[in-house]
């Protein structure tokens, strides 16, 4: 798998020019590259929180159809791609990613109106951690991701079998579709300036989802609360979070990205006890300490690789 470059361009979301359009988000790339991951994690989980209490209003086809239609008008008015230009590469590039967000964002919503949120995102994250083990070509890298797979696993209880088999089954392919996710964001990056790639791929997915949506909620879709509620969780669980994400993709090698995604079910937890009333347990606690500790391992030891490299070119 191809490092993505070091190299993090302007984008729409990072600078402004005066008299352009609405004030930019300038302070994000100030952020580094994990403290992107880190924040679109907070910004997906707590919206994923918000979406839970959503599902009674449209179901979990609708929210998911809510969240990817005002993500995809807002990155498109934000980022105002250009549709001209690209190869039929760049173009299959991007709509292979566009349902590949819809299919994630889809899997997953199915899968958290039948099981609780924590249990679904663990199950999720092993997905790219899976991707982390076939993606690093460094063994330590494989320890830190084993490390963390105990931890997801002591997050979950250590026990599965009192979930509904379908809900697992949902979790487990939309953390297939996650690290899907990863590989085709990143290639999306290298590809398009700016956030534009993302901005194109979220109308893809937009589109692609919109029938499933219509059929499955109709006229509940229509309701200005539930709009406005829908426009919330898209721009905490999409906008976002994937603007982070494809920004840290393009400073970060995928198996350490992927080794970072597994801070979700940490991130989840907190953001069901704050908004959803469930307590966390010490085993809990514990499986958040493992997994957090796996994620730190896994960024010095890129740190490390990256400092070696840099002083070898320097020598030679």
């Amino acid at each position: 798998m191809t490092t993505p470059s070091t190299d993090l361009p302007s984008s729409p979301l990072l600078t402004a020019a005066p008299g352009t359009g609405p004030r930019r988000f300038g302070s994000l790339g100030s952020l580094g590259p994990v403290g992107l991951v880190l924040a679109g994690g907070v910004s997906v989980q707590f919206g994923a929180a918000l979406a839970v209490t959503l599902m009674p209003r449209a179901g979990a086809v609708g929210v998911v159809t809510l969240r990817l239609l005002a993500a995809a008008i807002v990155l498109l008015v934000v980022c105002r791609p250009r549709l001209r230009g690209h190869s039929r590469t760049d173009w299959g590039t991007v709509v292979v990613f566009g349902l590949t967000m819809a299919a994630m964002n889809g899997l997953f919503y199915q899968a958290v109106d039948r099981i609780p949120l924590g249990p679904a995102v663990t199950l999720e994250v092993l997905g790219p951690l899976t991707l982390s083990v076939l993606a690093s070509r460094r063994a330590v890298n494989v320890v830190w991701a084993g490390l963390a797979l105990v931890g997801v696993f002591l997050l979950g209880g250590g026990n599965f079998g009192g979930l509904d088999p379908l809900g697992v089954a949902f979790a487990l392919a939309a953390g297939a579709m996650w690290a899907a996710y990863i590989v085709f964001s990143a290639r999306t990056g290298r590809r398009f300036p700016q956030a534009d790639g993302l901005a194109l791929a979220m109308a893809v997915g937009a589109l692609a989802f919109l029938p499933f949506g219509v059929v499955g909620s109709g006229t509940r879709l229509l309701d200005p609360v539930t709009v406005g509620l829908g426009a919330g969780v898209a721009v905490l669980s999409s906008v976002l979070p994937y603007t982070l994400e494809l920004l840290a993709l393009r400073r970060l090698p995928a198996s350490t990205f992927a080794i970072l995604m597994s801070l979700e079910p940490g991130i989840a937890a907190l953001a069901g006890f704050l908004i959803l009333d469930q307590a966390l347990s010490a085993l809990q606690a514990l499986a958040i300490a493992l997994v957090i500790a796996a994620s730190m391992g896994a960024v010095r030891t890129q740190v490390g690789r990256g400092k070696v490299a840099r002083g070898d070119s320097a020598v030679s």
